[in-house]
Order: structure tokens, then C-alpha cells, then sequence
């Protein structure tokens, strides 16, 4: 691991102007500098280098952070990436902190099999362009496929020898031990103990990570043997995981973020032919099932998917399977399903990029249309027709941001032509059923430890809280090491100025509440343990932070969302901002409070029969709406909700 003095001769000499500069063409703009956004297609520069924050930042798409943040999102790098790329711009050595035995040892252990892929990878690439056995056969069945020399060399692809053991044995001449060709999977263990090649005879298709990094490969067999699996892949290893892994993610990377949308098809033909015909923004899920993990892959690069599939009644069940998921992480879904017949493949080797792209836009629905125009088009008996009705409103209820769940709704009401009421109360029982299934599994996790059962925590965000969160965060972020209250008498007698970080930890403290975004209590955490350094500045600290996820958060509210000229600019004086903070923890408690009636109302419903509980709980309910009308007349709300 790098050293922390190490991280901070590289964050001191990184400079913002001159990292983005090599990506961007900046002119100054009055104190910063100004270009076209590198993250999406643009004609008026919205992307702002500010050298003084040392921070950038696209006012269109809202992407850009530090030098560390940019280089990460821009290339696509991990964090330690980042700062190995900037240590090489500066020529600053790199000292990495001592591993233990164990971090040493599966260090080792994963870097052995990153190195056994990587020589795989080019064994393949040789035997496909240098031997006679793989020009005859691999090269020709790509070229079958219509694939251009740069697209295989793009993709890296690659021929295994038939010999069953031509790898294995090329692999041990050249030193490697047998232990990482079984872990990897090039190789399997026969029963008599020797080694046999996992891909002999396949075209090989390499799984890169979205750094480029081999992890894993993909085989297809080429004869007609049907006993054989048509594809073979790598087993799960410790650098493979193939629920987090996507096909063709390192060469889609740039044109997801590019042109904000990801395709995501089946297999790694279609990837390859969508790709050489234009359309680069695409991926696979090959040899799993869509998952949560992948998902999030995606997620990184866009909020928009297109799910391309087979028109077939197979490629029709696989988009149905996987729009929930899509949903249950707020992606905007589109489907298409390409005429019956075709798959991405063999469509786009008969169309132009322009023709493919022009057909995906205009028959690409989203997928209220889909389901509706599959599960409703031709029934007429009523109780399919409500079958379908409810799968369409619970795909609806699964998504995450209320106001998009709700537009969603007055949408489905309208196709339907249904009252919008009916399909709310059927969405809310939905996510009531959702609930209480979670909850239930909690009772039942709690029921396997031998202790007493815990209070039942909130599952769902407070309605309206993250929002405060996030204001009071951005008080931290903006304003945490100003000082908010004077000479405020202490246990012992003595006097403490308080700054806005530790007025809010204290505050929320008192009472032990907590923000629901751990990554909050992180950031507030860190600005009052620093808040007593010399020339402490919450703002540069947060923003420059090594964890990349406080930095990114932190520019992000350190941002002006309307840039304002100086003239226009008002400075908060001592007791506005007092008034700001006091308001946004009151409005953070009455969330707090608010929600907790609703769990106990939950629980004075579910207490039907046990007399002592339910007075318990009434009791409890009482005392709460006491303090949410205390914390109203404290807010100015003249109507109390008795």
C-alpha cells in the first residue's frame, strides 16, 4: 500500500490545471478555466478548472472532482491507480507501506494470477495468428463472422490448440506453477493427475476488468459436438468474480460515458459485432444471469440502459428477469426486442452503426410499454388482465426515488386507463409486503443469535431526511471549522468555542442520532477530529480527502449549482448561519421523530393480543407526538397534527 507521506507529496504537487489539460482543452475564464466536458457530447464548455479550490467540475452532467477524482473517473482507474499515474507525471517515487505476512501472501497469490492470464492472453493471440492449426480454424471462424483484424485485436482474441494439453505443458516449460493454471482454470486436474487444458479446440474470448486487466475467458467450440458445452468459462477464482464482471466494459468504457446509455446483450459475439459496426457503448453478461453486482458496474458510467435481446420467447423472459433488478438500482430502463429471427449479432453485420443506432431509437420502449404492450395486448379476461396489471404496478413499486416511482405511476394510469389512487395503494401494498418480508428476515437473523431480540430498526429512508442530511453535510463541507457559538461553558467550569462540525456532532450526539448515509457520519466525523489543526479548512480538507468517496461527495457540495458573479455573491454573516444550522437540525429530528411514529404505529398494529405490549407502545406513541409538537412551535408550525 502507499504510504500516507507518499499520498501527500503526490496530492501537493498535482496540479488540477495541468492533470486536466492533458485530457482537455482548457482557456481561462476570469480565475478558472473553462473547456468542453470530457464526460458527455457538448458544443458550450460548461466544465470548469477551478486552481485555487484544485478541484473541476461540469456543470451540465455534474462530474469532475480533484485530480486524484478526475483521473479515476476519466480513465477509469482504481484509487491507487490514480495516484501511481499522477506519481509517474511528477517523477515522485512511490513508498508503499509494509504488508503483513498475510496481505503479502494473497498480494502474491493474485498478482501470480493476474501474470498466468496475461501470458495465457498473448499464448492464445499467437496460436491464432502464428500457427497453421489456428489461421485454418480460429482465424477463419472469426472471419466467418465478419470480423476485421482490428476488431480481434481490439477484443484480443484467441485460439486454444486441440491438443488437449498444449497449454499445460507450454505453460510449465515457461516456469509456471500447476497450482495457478488450476486456480485460474486454464487447466483442470484429470484423474490420473495430469493436467488437461480447460479450452482445447475454442476460440477464446478474454474478460478484461475495467481497467484492462485479464480475470478471465470465455471458450466456444467450434465443432458440432453436441455433447459438448457450446461455451466454456472461467470459474470463480480470487481475482474472478463473475457476478461483478461484464464483458466488453473496458472497451465500452469511454462511449457509455460518452453518449450516457449502455446496451447490454447476452454474449461476447454480439459485443464484438456491435462494437466493429459502430455502436461501442455495449456490454455483456456472459455465463451468469444479470446481477446486482454488474448492475452497479454499469451504474458507474450511466444512469441510462438499453436491454437488447433476442426476439424469441427466450430473449423475451431473459428482459423481463432482469428489469426489476434495472429498476431496484434506478436505472432508466429501455427495452428492445429486435425482430424475431435476429440477435444483436446477426443484425448489426446486416446494418450500418447508423442504421442500427436509428432502429434502436425508434422502436427502443421503456419498459411500462413493454410489459404492457406483452402481458395485456389481446387479453380479455379479467382476472389475467389484473394478473398482469399488478406484475406491471410491482416492477413500478421496486424503484428506489419516490418521484420517479410516482411519475411512473400517473404514466402506467394513463396507459391503462386506470384510476392513479388504485395503482398507488397497489404499490404501497407492494412495498408494505417488501417490508415486512425484511422484516422478517431480520427477526430471523436475530432468532439464530443467542442474545436478547433487538428493537426493529427503520428499513426505508426517512421520507424527506436525506435531503437534511445532505444540507447539514454541506454546512460541514462549506462552513464546519467556522465558528458557530462563543465561550460555551464546559463540565469543569471552563469555556469552548464551538465550530459548525462540532456543534452538529454534538448536537445529534446528545441524543445518539446518527445520518442514515454512514459516508455522512464519516465526513462529520473527520471534520471535528481535525477541527482543531492549525489553518483547518473543512472544504480543502474534504475535497482533497484520500478516500475517494468523501472527496467526490465533498466537491460535489463544495459546488455552486448556479455560478454566481462576485457582485451577486452574499457571505453568510455568524447569525445566519447559526439560524441555518439550528433550522436543518430541528427539520433533521422532526424526520427522525416523524419516522419513529411510523414504526410504532407498525408495531401497535402487529401487537393485536398482547395487552401489555400494546399500552407499552401507546404510551411510547404519546410521548413521541409530544416531542414532534414541541419540535414544530420550535420550527413556527402553527398546525400540530395532535
Amino acid at each position: 500500500m502507499i504510504d500516507k507521506a507518499t499520498i501527500d507529496k503526490i496530492m501537493d504537487a498535482a496540479n488540477i490545471v495541468d492533470v486536466v489539460s492533458e485530457f482537455v482543452t482548457l482557456r481561462k475564464a476570469g480565475v478558472n478555466y473553462k473547456g468542453l466536458c470530457p464526460f458527455h457530447n457538448e458544443k458550450t464548455p460548461s466544465f470548469v478548472v477551478s486552481p485555487s479550490k484544485g478541484y473541476c467540475h461540469c456543470f451540465s452532467c455534474g462530474k469532475g472532482g480533484t485530480a486524484v477524482g478526475f483521473i479515476m473517473e476519466h480513465e477509469q482507474m482504481t484509487y491507487p491507480e490514480a495516484l501511481r499515474w499522477l506519481a509517474k507525471k511528477y517523477n515522485i517515487e512511490i513508498h508503499e507501506r509494509e504488508l503483513t505476512d498475510e496481505e503479502k501472501r494473497e498480494e502474491s497469490e493474485r498478482e501470480s494470477l493476474f501474470i498466468v492470464n496475461d501470458w495465457a492472453l498473448h499464448y492464445f493471440q499467437d496460436n491464432l495468428f502464428n500457427t497453421g492449426q489456428g489461421q485454418a480454424i480460429g482465424l477463419q471462424y472469426f472471419r466467418s463472422r465478419g470480423f476485421r483484424d482490428d476488431t480481434i485485436s481490439r477484443f484480443q482474441l484467441g485460439y486454444a490448440l486441440p491438443e488437449r494439453d498444449a497449454l499445460a505443458r507450454a505453460a510449465v516449460a515457461k516456469g509456471f506453477k500447476e497450482e495457478f493454471l488450476i486456480t485460474t482454470g486454464l487447466c483442470y486436474r484429470r484423474d490420473d493427475g495430469r493436467l488437461q487444458d480447460r479450452y482445447a479446440g475454442r476460440v477464446i474470448f478474454p474478460v478484461h476488468t475495467v481497467t484492462g486487466r485479464v480475470v478471465a475467458f470465455g471458450g466456444r467450440i467450434l465443432d458440432n459436438n453436441k455433447k459438448a458445452a457450446k461455451y466454456v468459462n472461467s470459474p470463480e477464482s480470487l481475482i474472478y468474480h463473475k457476478s461483478n464482471e461484464l464483458y466488453g466494459i473496458y472497451q465500452a468504457k469511454h462511449a457509455i460515458t460518452k453518449q450516457d446509455r449502455c446496451y447490454l446483450v447476452e454474449g461476447y459475439i454480439d459485443v464484438t459485432s456491435m462494437n466493429q459496426s459502430g455502436v461501442e457503448n455495449v456490454v455483456a453478461s456472459s455465463g451468469t444471469s444479470l446481477t446486482t453486482g454488474q448492475i452497479r458496474l454499469i451504474h458507474r458510467f450511466t444512469n441510462n440502459i438499453t436491454v437488447l435481446y433476442d426476439g424469441d420467447a427466450a430473449g423475451i423472459h431473459a428482459s423481463i428477469r432482469g428489469i426489476d433488478m434495472l429498476l431496484a438500482e434506478g436505472m432508466n430502463v429501455k427495452v428492445l426486442l429486435l425482430p424475431d429471427g435476429d440477435d444483436p449479432d446477426s443484425f448489426a453485420r446486416k446494418h450500418t452503426a447508423q442504421e442500427f443506432r436509428d432502429y434502436i431509437e425508434a422502436n427502443q420502449t421503456d419498459f411500462i410499454e413493454f410489459k404492457t404492450n406483452l402481458l395485456l395486448r389481446g387479453v380479455t379476461d379479467p382476472i389475467k388482465r389484473s394478473e398482469a396489471i399488478s406484475s406491471i404496478v410491482k416492477s413500478v413499486s421496486v424503484v428506489p426515488d419516490q418521484i420517479t416511482r410516482a411519475t411512473y405511476l400517473t404514466e402506467c394510469a394513463h396507459r391503462l386507463g386506470m384510476n392513479e389512487s388504485t395503482l398507488i395503494n397497489t404499490a404501497n401494498q407492494f412495498i408494505r409486503g417488501e417490508m415486512e418480508e425484511k422484516r422478517k428476515e431480520q427477526r430471523r437473523e436475530e432468532a439464530k443469535a443467542d442474545g436478547p431480540v433487538k428493537p426493529l430498526q427503520p428499513l426505508a429512508p426517512v421520507q424527506g431526511q436525506p435531503d437534511v442530511e445532505y444540507m447539514l453535510i454541506q454546512m460541514v463541507v462549506r462552513h464546519g471549522q467556522e465558528t458557530l457559538y462563543k465561550g460555551v461553558e464546559t463540565a469543569d467550569g471552563g469555556t469552548v468555542d464551538l465550530s459548525v462540525s462540532q456543534y452538529i456532532s454534538y448536537d445529534l450526539g446528545a441524543d445518539d442520532l446518527r445520518f442514515k448515509n454512514d459516508l455522512y457520519n464519516r465526513m462529520l466525523a473527520e471534520a471535528v477530529e481535525h477541527n482543531d489543526d492549525e489553518g483547518f479548512n473543512a472544504e480543502a480538507y474534504l475535497t482533497h480527502h484520500p478516500d475517494i468517496d468523501i472527496s467526490r461527495t465533498a466537491t460535489e457540495m463544495a459546488i455552486d449549482h448556479f455560478q454566481l458573479s462576485k457582485s451577486l455573491q452574499v457571505r453568510c454573516d455568524e447569525d445566519t448561519l447559526r439560524n441555518q444550522v439550528e433550522h436543518l437540525i430541528l427539520d433533521f429530528r422532526m424526520a427522525y421523530v416523524e419516522q419513529h411514529l411510523k414504526e410504532l404505529q407498525r408495531e401497535i398494529s402487529l401487537a393485536t393480543g398482547d395487552t401489555e405490549r400494546m399500552m407499552k407502545l401507546m404510551a411510547e406513541y404519546k410521548d413521541m407526538q409530544v416531542i414532534r409538537n414541541e419540535i414544530a412551535k420550535e420550527l413556527g408550525n402553527d398546525i400540530l397534527i395532535k
